[in-house]
C-alpha cells in the first residue's frame, strides 16, 4: 500500500529536477544580469530563455502533482505552512514572470526584483519541504 500522497519515483524526479533547474537557471540570470557577475556567461539571452523553459517544465511537473499531492496534504494535516506557502509563492512567481513579458514598462524594474525575490524565497520553501520528508522518514527508520 502507498503512503498517502506519495508520489511515483518517476514524478517527484520530474518534479525535483524541475524545480532544480528553473532555480538554477534563474540564479544564474540573477547573478550575472542584477549583480554583474561573469554578465557574458551568466546574464545572456540564452540563460534566460533557458529559465523560461525549464520554468515552463516545472509548471507541469508541479501541475501534475497538484491535484493528488495537495489532497493528501489536507488529509495529513501536515506541511501545511510550507505547502500553502509555496503555492502562493508559485502563483506569485507564475504572475510576475508573465507580467515581465506583457505587463507595463513602468513597472518592469519592480517586478523583476520581486519576482527574484520570491523565486529566492520560493526555492528555500521548496527545499525546507524537501527535506522535512526527508528527516521524518530517517527519524522513524533510526532504532530508539
Amino acid at each position: 500500500m502507498r503512503q498517502l500522497g506519495k508520489m511515483p519515483a518517476w514524478q517527484r524526479t520530474f518534479v525535483i529536477a524541475g524545480m532544480l533547474t528553473c532555480s538554477a537557471t534563474g540564479s544564474a540570470y540573477l547573478v550575472g544580469h542584477e549583480f554583474q557577475i561573469e554578465r557574458a556567461l551568466l546574464g545572456n539571452h540564452l540563460v534566460l530563455a533557458s529559465h523560461g523553459l525549464s520554468a515552463m517544465l516545472a509548471s507541469i511537473a508541479l501541475g501534475s502533482v497538484l491535484p493528488f499531492h495537495l489532497k493528501a496534504g489536507l488529509q495529513s494535516k501536515r506541511k501545511y505552512f510550507s505547502g500553502f506557502t509555496q503555492l502562493g509563492f508559485l502563483l506569485t512567481l507564475v504572475i510576475t514572470g508573465g507580467m515581465l513579458y506583457y505587463g507595463p514598462a513602468e513597472l518592469r524594474e519592480t517586478t523583476i526584483q520581486f519576482h527574484w525575490l520570491t523565486g529566492l524565497v520560493f526555492f528555500a520553501i521548496f527545499m525546507i519541504h524537501v527535506f522535512m520528508k526527508w528527516s521524518l522518514r530517517s527519524s522513524r527508520i533510526q532504532p530508539s
